[in-house]
């Protein structure tokens, strides 16, 4: 037996399918005549760029070294102290050399005492053989005794010189103008002919990194080197290569990187920056003609009929702040524009 609904249901559900009739369909946005700036896509060579930590240093390194063996008596610096050449850093003593000295000493009060006694004999013999007492090779020998002792004065004072020489070397001079780095060595101690007592910096402040010897290759001197700006306010965040030195070392080359500007206040310091690793072609636009709507990245796309429609990129970022590097999306040769210069 079939169910006869009522009239008002009949009414409600015919209202129902003509207003899902009347419905108007979802169209697809229409490209819009595209105006203002222009750009053709083209590839372009661009610079690779490595992250590598290089550490602050200065051209060269100073060594304070003892001259001659013994104990240290006195230690004039500590590290992070600003020295000038000839400063004295410590001084060494080697009682040994005191008395050596001292032997030294009486060795020329010897040797004094014996000239001094040769020529009073001379002196006696010429008044001698000037009244014909003592012949011709008696005054002879006296002469050459005289002359013999003088001699001997003569060494005696050249050993005591040396030995004296020996001893002031124990004072350790500043081999360079710099800022001492270490100076561990405590008074008292004993050291050796060689051994160093302090490190001195010496030349410009410069960073110095260690890079793959297959990334060397790619590089040259006067290259740009961005550094971090966080790990060196107070200096510039640019750089440039100053020296690659001819030696690989476990593999990799080490480069010096100058900085205008850099100070040698903390020499050790581990400061990061970016170092051409090659180049590669690649797109790159202007950041203006990317606009970003909901995280995803869109350009304008002029057509051949003149048309601009936006499509989607994927982009990376470029050397240069103000590009980008467009990874797909677009082809060689294709046209975009502006956004927001359509009409």
């Amino acid at each position: 037996m079939r169910r006869i609904l009522p009239g008002g249901a009949i009414l409600g559900v015919a209202l129902l399918l003509v207003a899902c009739g009347d419905a108007p369909e979802s169209k697809p946005t229409e490209a819009t005549s595209a105006r203002g700036e222009r750009l053709t896509v083209r590839s372009s060579m661009v610079v690779d760029y490595k992250p590598v930590a290089a550490t602050v240093t200065t051209r060269d390194m100073g060594e304070a070294r003892a001259r001659i063996g013994g104990t240290v008596t006195r230690l004039n610096v500590r590290a992070g102290d600003y020295v000038r050449k000839g400063a004295v850093i410590a001084v060494i003593a080697d009682q040994r050399l005191t008395f050596e000295t001292s032997a030294y000493d009486a060795q020329v009060a010897a040797a004094a005492a014996e000239a001094s006694r040769a020529q009073a004999d001379l002196k006696r013999i010429r008044v001698l053989f000037d009244k014909g007492i003592y012949a011709q090779a008696r005054l002879d020998q006296a002469e050459a005794a005289a002359r013999a002792a003088q001699a001997g004065l003569a060494a005696a004072r050249a050993q005591r010189a040396a030995s004296a020489e020996v001893g002031a070397q124990g004072a350790v001079l500043a081999p360079t103008t710099g800022r001492v780095l270490r100076a561990d060595v405590p008074a008292g101690s004993v050291v050796t002919p060689g051994q160093s007592l302090a490190t001195i910096t010496a030349g410009i402040a410069l960073l110095r990194a260690e890079i793959p010897e297959s990334q060397a290759r790619a590089l040259k001197v006067g290259d740009t080197v961005t550094l971090d700006p966080q790990d060196l306010a107070a200096a510039p965040t640019a750089g440039a290569i100053l020296q690659l030195y001819p030696s690989v070392t476990a593999g990799r080359v080490t480069v010096d990187i100058s900085v205008p500007g850099l100070a040698a206040d903390l020499v050790g310091q581990r400061v990061r920056v970016r170092i051409k690793a090659g180049e590669r072609p690649a797109v790159t636009l202007p950041r203006r003609f990317v606009s970003t709507r909901f995280g995803v990245d869109f350009v304008r796309l002029v057509d051949r009929s003149g048309q601009a429609s936006d499509v989607a990129v994927q982009l990376a970022p470029a050397s240069d702040p103000d590009r980008v590097e467009v990874l797909s999306g677009l082809a060689i040769g294709d046209t975009i524009v502006v956004p927001g210069a359509s009409s």
